[in-house]
């Protein structure tokens, strides 16, 4: 099986495989949830809770597996990942055939096995979801944070199956947003996007949780993207974590290699 075409799968496929790139070894074990959901905490709570637990680390390497669903077809592969927060993910298939790198600014990779690139912004996620994404949004999926600044407006608060149901106390009618909060560890268990004028939806499922050095950082993560009659799913599962140790982040596209233009 060859390694993920990337540019070869539709629109929807692209936008759901550039939105999850984001963990078990000796120094990690995974998270018992032990907390139950209180109608009693308010939304503020919440929210102060979510923060105080973001992951806090300079770098990250691990491998990652990812598996690929679209329609009957399926694909699975094992990556090498490798973050500095807040300035890079960078993510590499085996002997460096195919590459990625995502920083502030560019969304970029190339293809060995048929000697193409992509070299472009964020518009293309952008339009997928239907509001500005950029890099801190993009990171935050990856690490089990919300992806708006939950101070910015009111958010409205309740219990859900045992999770903090937390949503814009003012919903935007084009877009519709969704948490559910852990109540053990106040990490999200998922987030929901929903445009419905457009028959879009974004779902990102966190089955587990581990810590690594004191840092709490998913370990499975399940991608839904729908558009009209399109699905993809994608799963990932993070696997030899390391923490804040010396990483480099090689990336230089071969010469002769054909950009791929995405309409």
């Amino acid at each position: 099986m060859k390694l993920f075409q990337f540019y070869k799968f539709p629109k929807l496929t692209l936008c759901a495989l550039l939105m999850v790139f984001a963990f078990n070894c000796s120094s990690t074990k995974s998270v018992i949830e032990s907390g139950e959901a209180s109608d009693k905490l308010s939304a503020k709570q919440v929210i102060k809770q979510h923060y105080k637990n973001d992951a806090d680390f300079k770098t990250m390497q691990a491998r990652v597996k990812i598996e690929l669903i679209e329609g009957d077809k399926e694909q699975g592969h094992t990556f090498s990942l490798r973050m500095e927060k807040d300035k890079v993910i960078w993510l590499s298939a085996p002997i460096g055939m195919a590459r990625m790198m995502i920083t502030p600014n560019r969304v970029r990779f190339y293809n060995k096995l048929d000697n193409e690139f992509f070299d472009g912004d964020y518009k293309l996620l952008s339009d997928f979801v239907g509001v500005d994404l950029d890099f801190n949004k993009v990171q935050n999926i990856l690490l089990g944070q919300a992806i708006y600044d939950l101070k910015d407006e009111p958010h409205e608060v309740s219990v859900s199956n045992n999770s903090y149901a937390l949503h814009p106390k003012d919903q935007n009618v084009l877009l519709e947003l969704f948490y559910l909060i852990n109540p053990s560890h106040f990490k999200m268990n998922s987030l929901q996007l929903y445009q419905q004028s457009k028959n879009r939806m974004l779902q990102a499922d966190y089955a587990s949780y581990q810590e690594v050095k004191n840092q709490i950082i998913p370990e499975y993560i399940r991608i839904i993207a729908v558009e009209d009659t399109d699905e993809v799913i994608i799963t990932m599962e993070f696997k030899s974590v390391s923490l804040n140790e010396a990483v480099r982040f090689p990336f230089n596209i071969p010469s002769g290699y054909k950009e791929i233009e995405i309409k």
